[in-house]
């Protein structure tokens, strides 16, 4: 099959490529797993923080709002965002070490700025918290939760809408420079000739770098475990109001939110991991039901589910986005660790206009009058770091 862009990979990063590719031109998007979003994805929190990450990722996801509130029309039949709102704790550690100062200031250039609250305001707000080891707390109000099933189905069905093939069980194997473009051979055999490839293949990303024969980036895959839990029968204040906020710490240590009735927990672990199917490790749920039960007068009785996915991330934490400079016509769009959902509109418009036009949109990264430029997501950045840095 002829194509003039491949897409290898579909969860949220290669579903937003796609699907903005095929506004502009015919394409293919390659799916390993026999579903779509099968790993990070389909195991992701569901947040939309503009209060999260560094200043890169901060106006890529500024620049998501648009397309999360005014979804285009036919794309999804619910909304893709709902309230939830952020309480992040403090302890006297991180008011003494300048931590606290520090979280609240990177939250001021959000739509809505981040302000501190007294403990008593975050007991209001969430009534089961006793935070006895934290002094300070901070409110983040403009956190949402975003409906992932929505807005990835929404990418998917877009591609096809527009003409795009999407493909399921059909993990790629080879890659060949063939005069004007690529052969992109699957493991069934099957094969594609393309002009260009999007390398969205999440914690394989690398390894799919090195089948084109160009330079990894150093992505480490690191580890996130989650649990839902109930209340143990003797627990005070067993029922979860869905309108309760997420509750976690200055240093990022834990989170807890509503979720089903029940509580979502983590403790916020960042394991490095090489690329497989993540499975939770029972450590990490310990660790995650203790740190719950010691800021709340919650009890949990029992683990109803549990999980975990891997975030990828290269050393300046930052997404990579942009043609490989060792291998014209092999583009990235990786490196998203925990920011991939909520910066999807933009990764898919960056990753689109660069791959059919060369350069990134004057409007994409831009906010409050600041521009981004395409320098901080390009993989050439990263050339110059050594392997010891990258690892």
């Amino acid at each position: 099959m002829n194509v003039e862009v491949v897409v290898v990979g579909g969860g949220i990063a290669g579903a937003a490529c796609a699907y903005f590719l095929a506004e502009h031109t015919s394409v293919v998007l390659l799916e390993g797993e026999e579903a779509y979003g099968y790993h990070t994805t389909g195991r992701s929190a569901a947040l939309f923080s503009e209060y999260f990450g560094n200043r890169a990722v901060r106006l890529l996801t500024a620049a998501s709002r648009a397309f999360f509130d005014t979804p285009p029309s036919g794309f999804t039949a619910e909304p893709l965002l709902s309230p939830r709102g952020v309480i992040a704790l403090a302890s006297a550690e991180d008011v003494e070490t300048g931590r606290f100062d520090e979280a609240l200031d990177s939250g001021r250039d959000a739509r809505i700025a981040a302000y501190e609250i007294s403990l008593d305001d975050a007991r209001a707000m969430c009534p089961i918290l006793a935070p006895h080891d934290y002094v300070r707390a901070i409110a983040r109000p403009s956190v949402r939760d975003i409906d992932v099933d929505a807005l990835h189905q929404g990418f998917l069905r877009g591609v096809r809408a527009r003409g795009g093939k999407t493909i399921v069980g059909r993990r790629v194997n080879a890659l060949q420079r063939e005069a004007g473009g690529w052969r992109v051979t699957t493991g069934d055999g099957a094969q594609y000739l393309a002009r260009r490839i999007v390398n969205a293949a999440g914690a394989w990303a690398d390894e799919l770098a090195t089948l084109a024969g160009a330079a990894p980036i150093g992505l480490v895959p690191k580890r996130r475990t989650l649990a839902l839990v109930e209340a143990a029968a003797h627990a005070p204040n067993r029922e979860v109001a869905s309108s309760w906020p997420m509750v976690t710490d200055i240093v990022d240590s834990f989170y807890f939110k509503p979720e089903s009735g029940k509580l979502m927990v983590s403790p916020s672990d960042e394991t490095p991991s090489t690329p497989c199917d993540a499975q939770p490790e029972e450590l990490d749920v310990a660790t995650a039901i203790d740190r719950l039960e010691s800021v709340t007068t919650w009890r949990v009785g029992r683990v109803s589910h549990k999980w975990a996915g891997l975030r990828s991330v290269v050393a300046d934490e930052t997404p990579v986005l942009g043609e490989a400079p060792d291998a014209p016509g092999f583009f990235w769009a990786a490196a998203l660790g925990g920011f991939g959902i909520q910066t999807a509109p933009a990764v898919g418009r960056a990753v689109a206009a660069i791959v059919t036009g060369g350069k990134l949109p004057d409007d994409l990264c831009s906010n409050g009058g600041e521009a981004l430029c395409e320098a901080a997501f390009s993989p050439a950045r990263l050339m110059h770091m050594s392997d010891e840095n990258l690892n």
